[in-house]
Order: structure tokens, then C-alpha cells, then sequence
């Protein structure tokens, strides 16, 4: 009886570890199936993104290699600058790093303070060589001539001329030195009684505007980023049902404005204000980005009674170029002093020929990436807060 049931569970046993092999056998082949299906679905996704990532791989290599090439050293000048921040926040807050960030590697030493600060008693106490200022519309120029009454230099820097003329030509006679980003105002504040006026535009600061790998959905043919005055409505009203047909994103406040926004709402991210590296990553992800410079004579928005015009690129000019994406920009009389118009950027003058440069650059994108590439080695040799900060101190100081 004993051996009998030593047999039965001998038996039971053996057909378990059977059952067992089998169902162990059985999942062995699923794990295998699903495994060989995951690298098939694998190597399908590496065969089709690989190109595209070898390509941008190469392309920001060579960005690299060229932004490399056009660095350059600067003297550093036993200078002490204390520099007052506009303190308006964003837009602004982006240019005071750029000001603060490359004064630190041009002079020895450099104080930093907002408007609201009592400057006049920090600069008395501490008696640096220069007080710069940028923008400056809400600092209070009493405390301007109390330091320059104790032989102390100070020094404006206006970032929004001409469209707010109406209010800097009632500060910058209190300055020493005049600088402004638009060449149409150095007349201007000369004939306001300033002895020193010059010609300083803005820039681009190369840890915010550069070349980057930008996500695949962040990714479009053509962009354009940037506010809808007046004059941008009217223009792209003329030309929103071609638009419309392309990869196309506009993003910026008021493009509701439009009469053809119905037409073009599926394009435009409204109401959006992007930080300096989102903005950076929508340029480096665009084959083209548009650039159209806002109307000095736009009453709604400016304050420039005297009517003064514009001739200088805005700094969106330099910013796009710094990214290394192809900029099609309209022409201001200024600009071929800063890039070559169809070499390092392209230009257009008429809604008509918008979209046909468009049309003909991203049909022929060797020749995009080329004058993408001169315009960001121009940048990147010329165009910087470097640059622009370094030829303000040799003005000043020689």
C-alpha cells in the first residue's frame, strides 16, 4: 500500500514538472516572440530616425566648429562699473544678464543695482569709473546729476529708440555719454544740447541665442516670433492663404487682430510670451525664420512725436542669425552694415516675395544652410554684448 502511494505521487510529480516544462516552454517562446517583435519595431524606428539624426548631429557639430572659430579674446580693463539694471523684469530682465554677464569677463570689477536702490550714495561711497545705465525710463535723474556733480562718469544706454523718443529726450542730457541702438537718433539727442552721442545696437548674448538640437515637435519649415503691430497685421493678412498651405507657426500676442485669423488660428500660438531659450529653440527648429521690424510711425503703440525713423536692425536681427537658422528678413538701410543681404541673410521687400524666397530656400537647402551658416559666423565674430560692451569701453576709455 505504501509503494502504491509512493508510485501516485512519483506519477502526480512527474506530470506536474511536465505540465510545468511546458507552460515554461510556452511563455520562453512568448518572451521570445515579443522580444523579436520589439526589435523589429526597434530597428524599423533606428532605420527612420537615424538620417535625421546623424544629419542634425553633423549640423550642430559644424554650428559648434564655427562659433569656436569666430570666438575672440577681449582685454580685460582695471575698470570698475557699476551698472543699473533696467528692474523691469521680462522682456528686459534677459538683456540685463547679457550687459552684467560680459561686463564681468571685460573689467575688473563690476557693482550691480536696480533703479529703486539709492544709487547716487553707492556710487559716492564706492567712486567707480563708470555708472551705466540701460534703458534708464524709470530711474530718477536727480540722483544722475548728484553723481556726476562728484566727477563721477555715467553713461545711458537706450535699448527701445526710436518709439519712445518722446520720453528719453528728457533724460539724456543728464548723462555724460549717449548710447543708443537706432543711428537716426545720434543727430537727434546732439541737437538736444548732448556733446557725446553714439551709435551702440543691441546684440546677441550667445549663452541665450545659439545653435540647438530642438525637439521634433518643436520643429517647423517656418516661424516667426513676435508681437502684431499694426503694420505685421496688415503684411501677413496679404499672404495668410499661402501661409496657410505651409508648416508654418507665428507665436505672439494680438495675432487675433488679424482679419484672416480664421484662416490662419491652426498656425498661431496666441498670446504666448517665450523666454529667451524657448524662443532660441523655436529658431534652431525653423529651416526659416521670418523677421519683420516694427513701423516707427505707429501712434497707437510708439511714443515718437518727432517722427524720427528707423535704420538699424532691431535685435531680433542678430539674435536669429546667432541660432544658426536661415533669416529672411525685411531690409532696413542699416542692415548691410552688419550682415550681407543673400549671403548671411535673405531679404524680401514684398508680401509676393516673402513667399517666394521662402518657397525657393526651402527647395534648395544646401544654399539655406550656407547663408545660415556665414550668418551665424558673422554673429558670432561681430555681433555679441562682447562685442558691443568692448567697443563702449574703448569709446569711453580708449
Amino acid at each position: 500500500m505504501q509503494r502504491k502511494r509512493r508510485l501516485q505521487r512519483t506519477v502526480r510529480t512527474a506530470g506536474a514538472n511536465t505540465a510545468g516544462s511546458v507552460r515554461s516552454r510556452s511563455a520562453a517562446r512568448g518572451r521570445a516572440s515579443r522580444q523579436t517583435a520589439a526589435d523589429r519595431e526597434y530597428e524599423r524606428g533606428r532605420q527612420d530616425g537615424y538620417p535625421s539624426g546623424y544629419r542634425d548631429g553633423y549640423w550642430l557639430g559644424q554650428c559648434e566648429h564655427v562659433i569656436r572659430h569666430a570666438e575672440q579674446p577681449f582685454p580685460v580693463r582695471p575698470l570698475h562699473v557699476l551698472y543699473v539694471t533696467t528692474g523691469k523684469g521680462y522682456p528686459y530682465s534677459p538683456l540685463d544678464e547679457a550687459v552684467s554677464v560680459s561686463l564681468r569677463q571685460l573689467v575688473g570689477e563690476v557693482t550691480i543695482m536696480a533703479p529703486g536702490e539709492n544709487v547716487a550714495q553707492t556710487a559716492l561711497s564706492l567712486r567707480p569709473d563708470l555708472v551705466l545705465f540701460l534703458d534708464a525710463l524709470d530711474f530718477d535723474t536727480t540722483q544722475v546729476d548728484q553723481i556726476r556733480s562728484e566727477g563721477i562718469r555715467t553713461a545711458v544706454w537706450f535699448t527701445d529708440d526710436p518709439y519712445y523718443t518722446d520720453k528719453t529726450s528728457l533724460l539724456a542730457a543728464h548723462y555724460d555719454d549717449v548710447f543708443t541702438l537706432e543711428s537716426t537718433c545720434v543727430d537727434y539727442y546732439r541737437s538736444l544740447g548732448c556733446e557725446r552721442v553714439y551709435h551702440l545696437p543691441l546684440a546677441a548674448f550667445p549663452a541665450h541665442f545659439r545653435p540647438r538640437n530642438t525637439a521634433a515637435d518643436n520643429r517647423r519649415e517656418v516661424c516667426f516670433v513676435g508681437s502684431a503691430y499694426w503694420n505685421r497685421v496688415a503684411f501677413f493678412d496679404q499672404v495668410a492663404e499661402e501661409l496657410a498651405q505651409r508648416d508654418v507657426r507665428i507665436t505672439g500676442i494680438w495675432w487675433d487682430r488679424l482679419q484672416t485669423y480664421p484662416i490662419l488660428s491652426s498656425k498661431i500660438e496666441l498670446g504666448r510670451w517665450m523666454e529667451p531659450l524657448q524662443t532660441s529653440e523655436t529658431y534652431s527648429g525653423a529651416k526659416i525664420v521670418i523677421n519683420m521690424h516694427r513701423s516707427p510711425d505707429d501712434s497707437t503703440f510708439n511714443f515718437n512725436s518727432a517722427g524720427i525713423g528707423a535704420a538699424t536692425p532691431n535685435p531680433r536681427t542678430f539674435e536669429i542669425a546667432g541660432c544658426g537658422t536661415l533669416q529672411l528678413t525685411d531690409e532696413r538701410s542699416d542692415l548691410a552694415r552688419y550682415y550681407t543681404p543673400g549671403v548671411e541673410v535673405a531679404t524680401y521687400g514684398t508680401p509676393q516675395e516673402l513667399i517666394a524666397k521662402i518657397d525657393y530656400y526651402l527647395a534648395h537647402e544646401e544654399e539655406r544652410q550656407t547663408v545660415a551658416m556665414r550668418g551665424l559666423y558673422r554673429t558670432m565674430k561681430e555681433h555679441t554684448y562682447l562685442h558691443r560692451l568692448h567697443s563702449m569701453l574703448l569709446t569711453l576709455f580708449g
